[in-house]
């Protein structure tokens, strides 16, 4: 069954990728770590999907519901929370294409084009029964504000005009932001489900660390994943960038994954994000975990 889909989504999309990027769904849900309880409203969410047919169809709520049949599922958190992994995982079980909409090939400045892009992406996703991910949705679906020149009524207009295929389109729509509250209220309104991602506790960013090591990877057995969870308290996006740096420091010294190449790429990290570090903390690093 898994290559009959396979087949089906290679000869369905090929107008979709024009307006939009195909993403490679490559993790399952031991790659995704959240806490339990949002990790089984994911699989809810799922469910409702693999059910559509039966609820809408089979038991006749086609009937009681006209419009607003679609899933629609906002995912809000900070960056690097899982939001857009979160959506690989959900697309992979549910063994349906996910393609991640492009602004830049969808918002123009002309009157009307920007609805035009919209109606071709709805209706080619309908075609081929792919989930779309808008990622930092609150630059689409945005607030409507006063209308005081004609800028914000074409501005309002789009917003209204998104909201609309929202409603009519009977497929899943996953929408990502990190400033909720920049979002429309009358999104919010229409939404299905809201996940909210949070920041990873210790616990959890234990885990985020040990799960991002390959079985294949050398690492030295001595890696205290529990000093590096309590003493940073990052993402798991940066840990993600730390391992994968870490990995590459390793293999130009010809050696095993050790915590001394770990906290190197923690401090470049750190000096990306604009985090406070110097060698004082490096040492106190080393110091607590000995």
């Amino acid at each position: 069954l898994s290559d009959l889909y396979a087949a089906c989504r290679s000869q369905s999309h090929h107008r979709l990728a024009e307006q939009s990027v195909k993403v490679e769904t490559r993790y399952n849900w031991a790659d995704l770590v959240l806490p339990v309880e949002k990790t089984s409203q994911l699989k809810e969410i799922c469910a409702q999907v693999r059910h559509q047919y039966r609820v809408f169809c089979q038991w006749g709520f086609a009937q009681k519901i006209a419009y607003g049949r679609g899933l629609s599922v906002l995912f809000s958190g900070p960056p690097g929370t899982g939001k857009t992994m979160a959506a690989q995982v959900m697309a992979e079980e549910l063994q349906h294409a996910i393609f991640k909409i492009d602004l830049s090939a969808i918002v123009s400045k002309y009157i009307g084009e920007t609805e035009k892009n919209l109606n071709k992406i709805f209706a080619e996703a309908e075609r081929c029964n792919a989930i779309l991910f808008f990622d930092e949705a609150d630059a689409l679906f945005g607030k409507r504000t006063e209308v005081k020149d004609a800028h914000d009524r074409y501005a309002n207009i789009e917003t209204s005009y998104l909201l609309q295929k929202m409603e009519e389109y009977e497929g899943m729509v996953i929408l990502a932001t990190n400033l909720r509250a920049n979002m429309d209220e009358a999104f919010i309104r229409r939404i299905r489900f809201i996940v909210e991602f949070p920041f990873p506790d210790t616990a959890l960013r234990a885990r985020i660390w040990q799960s991002h090591f390959p079985k294949e990877a050398p690492v030295r057995k001595d890696i205290d994943f529990d000093f590096l969870a309590r003493r940073f308290q990052v993402t798991g996006g940066s840990i993600r960038n730390i391992i994968l740096n870490t990995a590459f420091l390793a293999a130009e010294s010809n050696e095993d994954i050790s915590m001394e190449h770990i906290l190197h790429g923690v401090k470049r990290e750190f000096e990306k994000i604009g985090k406070l570090w110097n060698e004082e903390t490096l040492n106190h690093a080393a110091s607590a975990r000995n």
